[in-house]
C-alpha cells in the first residue's frame, strides 16, 4: 500500500509497510473511523515527526509513550502541543529542565517544531489514540513499528543521542547499538517522577556535548 509519509522514510521504511502488523494497523484504523471514534492526532499529522525531521537530518531521539489523548493537543510529536494550546505538565518541566540546564527561558508554546527541524526526531511508541482512551492504540501494532524505527536509525545511523525519560522509554535501549550512539536516561518529566531524576539531568548540554564529539552540529534549543 501506498502510505503517506516523508520520502526518505518512505525507503528506509518500505518493507514494514507490507507486513501483516501494518495491514491490520490500517484496517483497525478504518474501523474505528467507520464505526465513529475520534482519534488523534488527525490522519494527516499521523506521521507528523516523520516529515519534520527527514531521515538523514535526525541526530537526536526523543521517545514518548502515546499521543495526548486530550482535544487539540495532539499533532504527531511526543511532548509537543499545537501553539496557542496549554502546555501540559510534562511539557511544562522539561521547559524548567532546560532553564535550568543551558539557561533558555520557558517558552510561551508549547510546540516543539522548531526542534523537530533541527534533528530532533519527536518519536511517539504509538502513534494514534482514541480521544480521552490513553493507551486505546498501544496493542494494535505501533509498537512494532516504531521498534523497527529505532532498530532502523541505530542500523544505518552513527553518532545519534537517544534521550529515554522513564521505563517505558528505557525498554527501548535493546533495540540501540550503544557501540555506535549514544544513550542518555532520566526518570520521566510527568509530576509523578520529575523530582526522581529528570529534574537536573542536564540532558540538553550533554546531547550537544556528545554531538560536538560527534562532529555533529549541537541543537539549538531555544524555540
Amino acid at each position: 500500500m501506498d502510505v503517506q509519509i516523508e520520502e526518505s522514510w518512505k525507503e528506509v521504511l518500505k518493507d514494514e509497510f507490507h507486513k501483516d502488523y501494518f495491514q491490520h494497523i490500517v484496517a483497525f484504523l478504518k474501523a474505528e473511523r467507520a464505526t465513529g471514534k475520534i482519534i488523534y492526532p488527525p490522519g494527516p499529522l499521523i506521521f507528523n515527526a516523520f516529515y519534520k525531521t527527514p531521515f538523514n537530518n535526525v541526530k537526536v531521539i526523543i521517545l514518548g509513550q502515546d499521543p495526548y489523548h486530550n482535544p487539540g493537543q495532539a499533532h504527531g510529536l511526543s511532548f509537543s502541543v499545537p501553539t496557542g494550546v496549554a502546555k501540559p505538565p510534562s511539557l511544562v518541566n522539561i521547559f524548567k529542565e532546560l532553564q535550568n540546564d543551558i539557561g533558555i527561558a520557558p517558552p510561551v508554546s508549547g510546540n516543539l517544531e522548531r526542534w523537530a527541524e533541527r534533528g530532533v526526531f519527536l518519536l511517539n511508541a504509538s502513534l494514534t489514540v482514541r480521544k480521552n482512551e490513553p493507551g486505546s492504540h498501544s496493542k494494535i501494532g505501533w509498537l512494532e513499528f516504531t521498534d523497527a524505527v529505532i532498530k532502523k536509525l541505530s542500523d544505518e545511523k552513527k553518532g545519534l543521542v537517544f534521550l529515554l525519560w522513564g521505563k517505558f522509554a528505557q525498554d527501548k535501549q535493546a533495540l540501540i547499538d550503544e557501540t555506535r550512539h549514544h544513550v542518555l536516561k532520566a526518570a520521566h518529566p510527568s509530576p509523578f517522577s520529575v523530582d526522581k531524576g529528570f529534574y537536573g539531568c542536564r540532558h540538553f548540554s550533554k546531547t550537544n556535548e556528545l554531538l560536538a564529539s560527534e562532529n555533529i552540529e549541537p541543537i539549538d534549543w531555544k524555540l
